[in-house]
């Protein structure tokens, strides 16, 4: 009789087989029609057999890529690495299942696939004629679905290397995903006039802040527990300098919203003094360069800090004056009048980003720039509803870990900074597209899932650092 290692032994090559076979068909298939595609499928062929025999190193080495992607988004290889993702992950749990191999899971993927479940309503409505626009957005809904789909595949294959790598040891090699842009980013400050915003290997220089935020705040949790501080301090100064360059007035917001929220754990006057004074300094540089002071004189045109300028005329101003703060409100404004039409579920996912020609919830062909607006439009009531309290339940998640945690413990701080970095976005989200930061939220849920395992039961000598 098999044990469970006898089948998997004997089940494993031959699935690799088949796996296999299709490959060599796509391959086939694509040599005559997506040349581009086709040599990606050869790229794949290795790729799928580390990620059967070396899983850890395969796991590790393609989230580490994903930072250098979104330079390529124009040839959609972005959206193909998540598909690819996607189905090595399900190819790779229904191994597991066939040989009796436990398969790890935690409340919050339950939580999270639910949601991701729940959001798959509105691609059906699309489908049923049930939404404030025809079936022909159905793409744009199935699109928007695929990539909430992928986050959650990226949780539930962190999850598997549960009990074979120590979370800190992960989170380290996270940081080797730094490099390409970082590097490219130097060059693009170096090379650039003032006034140009840079962007490293990311499509956009909010979508670079973004990440950035998320390696500050795992850099200063490294930092409270180094032995050797000095590597960390020039690496932190190094984030923060290519932080200020993306020119991102939010992303000033986002770092304050999380320095702050850092402290509290440990609020000393000399923190709160320290946290105000990193703020200040880098506001400073930020506003002294020639792009920072028009950005700054453009913040005081608006009805936020300019008592002659009302929301009505914010709105006017805005086809002329070339305020992006201004154009926000009107961007606002109108999607929401849009909303009115269709108040309960919305017009689908995907509707709001206005880029397709035959259709526009705006006259303004870009996305919302606020994400609980696009929630909104996009999904009604009912849609803002469950975006916020996923949010919310987020939040909750990282509470309850944090208190659970030993005191002063790796896992306690991580939670914390997390924490803080969810607050931070969720502010960001009041006037920005930070839901459709995509690489950003890959290496998010890395490390939310790597924060809820639990730490105390590790061996060190089994899971070395």
């Amino acid at each position: 009789m098999l044990t469970n290692q006898g089948r998997h032994s004997s089940v494993l090559p031959l699935l690799i087989g088949l796996v296999g076979v299709g490959v060599g068909i796509v391959a086939g298939f694509l040599a005559g029609a997506k040349p581009l595609y086709l040599s990606l499928t050869l790229v794949a062929i290795p790729v799928v057999i580390l990620f059967f025999t070396r899983f850890e190193q395969a796991v590790l080495g393609l989230l580490i890529l994903r930072s250098s992607l979104d330079v390529f988004s124009a040839q959609q290889i972005p959206a193909a690495f998540a598909i690819a993702l996607d189905v090595l992950t399900l190819l790779y749990l229904t191994i597991k299942l066939l040989t009796h191999q436990p398969i790890q899971t935690d409340w919050f993927w339950w939580f999270f696939a639910g949601w991701v479940m729940l959001q798959g309503i509105w691609p059906i409505l699309c489908i049923l004629g049930g939404l404030g626009l025809g079936a022909f957005t159905f793409l744009d809904n199935i699109r928007e679905w695929t990539r909430l789909f992928s986050w959650l595949m990226v949780y539930l294959l962190v999850m598997q290397l549960r009990e074979r790598l120590h979370p800190e040891k992960i989170i380290s090699l996270l940081f080797i995903s730094l490099i390409p842009p970082v590097i490219l980013g130097l060059m693009q400050q170096l090379s650039h006039t003032d006034g140009v915003r840079i962007h490293g290997t990311f499509a956009h220089a909010n979508n670079f802040v973004l990440y950035l935020l998320l390696f500050i705040a795992l850099t200063c949790w490294k930092l409270r527990s180094a032995k050797q501080r000095w590597y960390w301090i020039l690496l932190l100064g190094l984030l923060a300098n290519l932080y200020v360059a993306t020119g991102a007035v939010f992303g000033l917001v986002m770092l304050a919203t999380f320095l702050l929220t850092s402290i509290l754990p440990q609020l000393k006057l000399s923190n709160a003094i320290a946290g105000v004074t990193v703020i200040v300094v880098l506001a400073a540089l930020f506003f002294s360069t020639d792009y920072g002071h028009e950005r700054f004189n453009q913040i005081m045109q608006t009805p936020l800090l300019n008592s002659d300028i009302d929301i009505s005329r914010a709105i006017v101003l805005s086809n002329s004056d070339f305020n992006s703060f201004n154009w926000r409100i009107s961007q606002w404004h109108y999607l929401l009048q849009s909303w009115q039409n269709s108040p309960l579920l919305g017009y689908g996912l995907g509707t709001s980003n206005g880029f397709p020609n035959y259709y526009s919830l705006s006259p303004y062909p870009v996305p919302a720039h606020n994400d609980y607006v696009r929630a909104l439009v996009e999904g009604g009531i009912v849609g803002l509803v469950t975006f916020v309290t996923f949010l919310g339940i987020q939040g909750l998640h990282l509470l309850k870990l944090f208190w659970s945690a030993p005191r002063h413990s790796a896992q306690r701080d991580l939670c914390w900074s997390l924490l803080a970095v969810l607050l931070a976005t969720t502010v960001g989200m009041l006037t920005d597209n930070i839901w459709s930061g995509t690489a950003f939220y890959f290496y998010w849920w890395t490390t939310f899932a790597i924060a809820g395992w639990n730490w105390n039961d590790l061996q060190q000598s089994h899971y070395p650092r």
